[in-house]
C-alpha cells in the first residue's frame, strides 16, 4: 500500500510529488506531466504571469523557472512575456529533476478502500493508497454559457478544447469572454487568418499596465508591493496570505475566490488584439440555434435590446467553475458525502488542503474557496505543496480515523475523467 497518490501531473501535482518525495514518502505521481500546457492551450500563447512568479516548488527551492531558462539559454526577465510553449517545458523538465518518475496513465476511479483508497486507471491497474492527493486542474471544470451546452462539437467549444488554431483559417468564429483567454484567443484566431470577433458581458474591456519595475524607491514599494498576483496591497494579500483568507467566513471566500482578478487583458496583448478583433460589448448569450454549418446566436444587451450573430463557430473563453459534482473521477458515495463551501461546488479544506474525509487531499482550482484567488493561479503551488504534504504526515502519523459511513453502492460513473493538471491560470488557465 502507498502512502500517497497524487493524481495529476501539473504545476500542483509535481510541486506535491517533489516536497512528498523529500519527506520520504512512498508514492506514485499518475497524470500526464503538463498536459492541460502541452495540450489544451493554443499555440503561440504567453504566460500572462511574471516569470519570477511563475516557479514550481521544490522544498530546496533549486528548480526554479530562471534555472531552467539559465541551462537551455532562454531569456527570462520581468516585464517580458515567455512562451507558455517554454513554461511547459519547463514543468516537465522539474518533473524528471525534481520529482518521482510520473506513469502518464489515465485515472477512471478514486474509491474509498480499507484503511485508505483504491485508485483505478484506464490501463487496468489498482492501487491501495492511505492518502490521495487530486490535483486535477481546471480542465474538468470548464464552464461554457448554458445555451451553448446542446451545440456539436463541430459548432461550438471551450477555449481549452484548442491546441492548433489553424484550421479556423477563413471561417467566420465567435468568442464569448472579456478576459485574457478569450482577447488572447481571439488575437491568436485573427493571426491565423479567421474573421474572429468578441462578444462580451461587460461594457468595456480591462487592460492591465506594464508592471512595475521590481526595483523601486521603497515609498513606492510601500505604496503598492509586488506580489505573486500583481502589484498592490490587494494582490498582495491574496497572493501572500492565504492562511489568513481561510479564516475568513465561508460566504466571504466564496465571494473573494469568484470576483477578486476579474478578467483583464494582459498590456502586451492590446495593440495586437484592438487592431485585429472587433468587440460586441454588453451583451450576453440568450440562445444558440444549430444550423447545418453555422450557429445562430441570439444576445441580449444590458439595455433591453437584443442582437442576433451567425457565426461559423463559438469558442467559449469562459473560464473554469470549481464544482465537484463534474469531478466524475472520484466515487460518487465520496463526492456525496463531502463537506463543502457555501453552495456545494467545492471541498471545504484543513490548513493542510484535507477534505472532511480523512486521508483524501485537494490542490489546485477546488481549494480556492479555501485558500483564495491564489489557487487559480501557478503562484498557489508553492503555498499548497509544503503544507498538503505535511497534512498527509500529520495524517499518516496519527491515529486512524473512521472514514463516513457509506452509502449503498451505486454503478461506477460512464464518464472518464483523465488525471489533467493545473492551468492557471488560470491561466488561468489561467496563464
Amino acid at each position: 500500500m502507498y502512502d500517497l497518490v497524487v493524481v495529476g501531473a501539473g504545476p500542483y501535482g509535481l510541486s506535491i510529488a517533489a516536497h512528498a518525495a523529500a519527506s520520504g514518502l512512498n508514492l506514485r505521481v499518475l497524470g500526464r506531466p503538463m498536459a492541460s500546457w502541452r495540450d489544451h492551450m493554443p499555440a503561440g500563447m504567453f504566460l500572462k504571469s511574471e516569470p519570477w512568479s511563475s516557479n514550481l516548488s521544490d522544498p530546496a527551492g533549486e528548480h526554479t523557472l530562471a534555472a531552467y531558462c539559465a541551462a537551455h539559454d532562454l531569456t527570462v526577465r520581468h516585464g517580458v512575456p515567455l512562451p507558455v510553449g517554454a513554461f511547459a517545458a519547463y514543468g516537465r523538465w522539474f518533473g524528471e529533476h525534481a520529482a518521482p518518475p510520473v506513469d502518464e496513465v489515465t485515472v477512471t476511479a478514486v474509491r474509498p478502500d480499507f484503511g485508505g483508497f483504491r485508485v483505478e486507471t484506464g490501463g487496468g491497474e489498482s492501487l491501495r493508497t492511505r492518502a490521495v492527493a487530486l490535483a486535477v486542474g481546471g480542465l474538468p471544470f470548464a464552464h461554457r454559457p448554458e445555451p451553448l451546452h446542446q451545440l456539436p462539437a463541430a459548432l461550438a467549444s471551450h477555449s481549452s478544447d484548442h491546441h492548433d488554431l489553424s484550421g479556423f483559417a477563413g471561417r467566420d468564429v465567435t468568442v464569448i469572454g472579456s478576459g485574457q483567454s478569450a482577447l488572447e484567443t481571439a488575437a491568436l484566431l485573427a493571426e491565423q487568418g479567421a474573421r474572429a470577433r468578441v462578444v462580451a458581458r461587460t461594457g468595456r474591456l480591462r487592460w492591465d499596465g506594464p508592471p512595475q519595475p521590481l526595483r523601486r524607491g521603497p515609498l513606492r514599494t510601500l505604496r503598492a508591493p509586488h506580489g505573486g498576483l500583481g502589484t498592490g496591497w490587494s494582490n498582495w494579500a491574496w497572493a501572500e496570505l492565504p492562511w489568513a483568507v481561510r479564516r475568513l467566513p465561508a460566504a466571504s471566500r466564496v465571494h473573494l475566490a469568484a470576483t477578486a482578478l476579474g478578467p483583464a487583458g494582459a498590456w502586451w496583448l492590446r495593440d495586437r488584439f484592438e487592431t485585429a478583433v472587433p468587440v460586441l460589448f454588453g451583451h450576453r448569450v440568450r440562445a444558440a440555434v444549430a444550423g447545418d454549418d453555422t450557429v445562430r446566436l441570439e444576445l441580449a444587451g444590458a439595455d433591453g435590446r437584443s442582437a442576433v450573430v451567425e457565426t461559423e463557430h463559438v469558442v467559449a473563453a469562459t473560464g473554469f467553475a470549481p464544482d465537484l459534482r463534474r469531478l466524475r473521477l472520484l466515487d460518487p458515495r465520496v463526492r456525496d458525502a463531502l463537506r463543502t463551501v457555501g453552495a456545494g461546488r467545492a471541498p471545504e479544506l484543513t490548513g493542510g488542503f484535507e477534505s472532511s474525509w480523512p486521508g483524501l487531499f485537494f490542490a489546485g482550482l477546488l481549494t480556492a474557496p479555501s485558500f483564495g484567488p491564489a489557487m487559480r493561479f501557478v503562484y498557489g503551488a508553492a503555498f499548497t505543496a509544503g503544507r498538503l504534504v505535511r497534512g498527509v504526515r500529520r495524517r499518516l502519523d496519527g491515529r486512524p480515523v473512521a472514514a463516513p459511513a457509506l452509502p449503498r453502492p451505486v454503478a461506477p460513473p460512464r464518464a472518464v475523467a483523465a488525471a489533467h493538471p493545473s492551468a492557471d491560470e488560470a491561466q488561468q488557465p489561467t496563464h
